[in-house]
C-alpha cells in the first residue's frame, strides 16, 4: 500500500511540475517526510532521484508542446545559467551533509515560505520588464544566480525551477511558458551533479532498500508529467501560480510541525 500511494503522490506532484516547468521537489519533500516519515536528509535525496525523473520527462513531454526548436534558440541562456547552476549544486551538497536535521528543517521550511510568495506575488514579478543591462553584466548576474539556485538545489534536493523561471524572465524577457522549458533543460544536469557528489559521499548506498518505493513514485511522475504537460495549453498560470503559492504555504507549515529525530 505504501507503493501505491507513492506511485498517487508521484503522479500529483509531477502534475503541477509538467504543466508549469518544475520538478515539483518543493511539493514533493514535506510529503517525503510527514507523509513517508523520512528523515530530511534522506528525503532529500530520494527528492532529487524523483526530481530527475520528473523534469526529465516533462522536458520531453513539453517539447512537443513548446516546441523543442525555441529551447535550442536559447542555448546561451541556459549555458548562461546552467555553469553557474552545477557549481552552486557540487558546493551545496558539503552544507547538506554537514548540518544537523533540525537546522536542515528550517532551512527547507524558510525555503518553503519564501517561494510561496514569490508565486503569490508572481503578477509583480513577471509584470517586470527585462533588465537593460550590458550584455556582459546580463551574464555576470545570469551565473551568479545560477550559484544560488545550484546551491539550494543540492541542499534542498529541488530542481530550483521557481528561482530560474523569474530569473530567465526577469534577465532575458522570455515568455514564462518557454522559461518553464528552459528551466526544464537547465535543471536536469544540475540535478544530476547533485546527486554524482551525494554518490561519492556513499550517500547513495543508504537508498537501497527503498528503491520499491522510488520506482513506484518515479512511475507516478511520468504520469503526472505527461497529464501536466498536456494541460499547459488549457490552465491559466496566472490563477495557477497564486493556488501553487498556497499549497506551499500550507506545506512549510505542515513541514514545521514534523520533529526531527534526534527530538523524537
Amino acid at each position: 500500500m505504501r507503493n501505491v500511494w507513492a506511485f498517487v503522490w508521484g503522479a500529483l506532484v509531477a502534475v503541477l511540475g509538467g504543466l508549469i516547468g518544475l520538478g515539483g521537489a518543493e511539493f514533493r519533500l514535506p510529503v517525503l517526510v510527514s507523509f513517508f516519515h523520512y528523515p530530511t536528509l534522506q528525503a532529500i535525496i530520494i527528492n532529487l532521484l524523483v526530481s530527475l525523473v520528473t523534469v526529465t520527462f516533462s522536458f520531453i513531454f513539453r517539447s512537443g508542446i513548446i516546441g523543442i526548436e525555441n529551447v535550442f534558440a536559447n542555448l546561451a541562456i541556459i549555458i548562461n545559467i546552467l555553469a553557474g547552476s552545477l557549481i552552486g549544486s557540487y558546493v551545496g551538497v558539503n552544507y547538506a551533509t554537514r548540518i544537523n536535521e533540525l537546522t536542515l528543517n528550517r532551512i527547507v521550511i524558510g525555503f518553503l515560505i519564501f517561494l510561496s510568495f514569490v508565486l503569490m506575488g508572481h503578477h509583480l514579478i513577471f509584470s517586470i520588464q527585462s533588465w537593460q543591462l550590458p550584455d556582459l553584466l546580463r551574464i555576470g548576474i545570469g551565473l551568479v544566480a545560477g550559484i544560488v539556485i545550484g546551491i539550494f538545489s543540492s541542499m534542498l534536493g529541488v530542481a530550483g525551477g521557481e528561482l530560474i523561471i523569474p530569473t530567465i524572465i526577469i534577465l532575458f524577457a522570455i515568455d514564462i511558458k518557454l522559461a518553464g522549458s528552459l528551466s526544464l533543460a537547465i535543471s536536469i544536469p544540475t540535478i544530476i551533479m547533485g546527486l554524482f557528489k551525494y554518490k561519492k559521499q556513499k550517500r547513495l548506498e543508504h537508498l537501497k532498500s527503498e528503491q520499491g518505493f522510488m520506482v513506484s513514485m518515479a512511475s507516478g511522475s511520468i504520469l503526472g508529467a505527461l497529464i501536466g504537460s498536456n494541460l499547459l495549453k488549457y490552465v491559466s498560470s496566472s490563477l495557477l501560480y497564486v493556488i501553487l503559492g498556497i499549497i506551499l504555504l500550507l506545506s512549510a507549515l505542515k513541514l514545521a510541525r514534523h520533529k526531527p529525530a534526534t527530538e523524537r
